[in-house]
């Protein structure tokens, strides 16, 4: 929340994060020249975020437990990409309605937008071609989740190590965990019913992204015509 962690701990992750965006800012502008018709997909991918970062409940002190949202803008474009999305989405529930802070962005982008999509990006990526994307996007968005937790636990470590910062660790992370997983499990659920919803709405979007393989939507015929358009 606003004001918990050590000013240098938000300069440190400030400018770790900072970082992240700038490249997924470079990446967003790539990914909407190439492919101008994916922009709704953003879009959603965005609102997702926020609408399910925002259901909280009271959780560590300085700190909430809520789903994250964030394994499928990870698995469609990426985890920089999602960096900005986050952060889009933290500052615009910082600002409105009091969740997260200023303050303590940097901290909130790192864990929500930088490691809980990269490791959510690297199931999907490792999932994607041996088992049904569905299933596969379900199981990025749940340990996307419980990744961004994971950090959360570090950082809160970090600011405030106590005695022994193993045991500090454990019970950041224990307490996280009693909401976490039943909440990270709901939103892998949630997540597949989504994206079964867009593959059967727009899978040629999904196959330009190349998030999914031709044999999941044999009924599309994506090859071009001999005399182009």
């Amino acid at each position: 929340m606003e004001g918990f962690l050590p000013l240098q701990w938000c300069i440190i992750w400030y400018v770790i994060s900072g970082i992240v965006v700038i490249y997924g800012i470079m990446q967003l502008k790539k990914i909407i020249s190439e492919n101008p018709e994916a922009k709704p997909l953003i879009a959603v991918a965005g609102a997702f975020m926020f609408v399910l970062s925002s259901l909280k409940m009271p959780s560590v002190t300085g700190s909430c437990s809520h789903p994250c949202g964030n394994g499928l803008g990870a698995a469609l474009f990426g985890p920089a990409v999602t960096a900005v999305l986050a952060t889009i989405v933290l500052l615009f529930q910082a600002l409105l309605l009091a969740h997260g802070g200023i303050t303590t962005l940097g901290a909130n982008v790192f864990s929500m937008g930088i490691v809980g999509p990269f490791v959510g990006w690297i199931i999907y990526k490792a999932l994607k071609g041996k088992i049904n994307s569905t299933y596969a996007i379900g199981l990025a968005a749940i340990f996307a989740d419980w990744a961004t937790y994971v950090t959360t636990s570090i950082q809160l470590t970090l600011a405030f190590p106590g005695a022994d910062p193993i045991k500090t660790f454990t019970a950041f992370a224990t307490v996280f965990a009693i909401t976490q997983i039943p909440l990270a499990i709901a939103e892998g659920l949630l997540t597949m019913i989504l994206w079964d919803y867009i593959k059967k709405l727009r899978p040629d979007i999904l196959l330009k992204l190349g998030v999914i393989d031709e044999s999941e939507v044999p009924h599309l015929n994506v090859t071009p015509s001999a005399g182009g358009e």
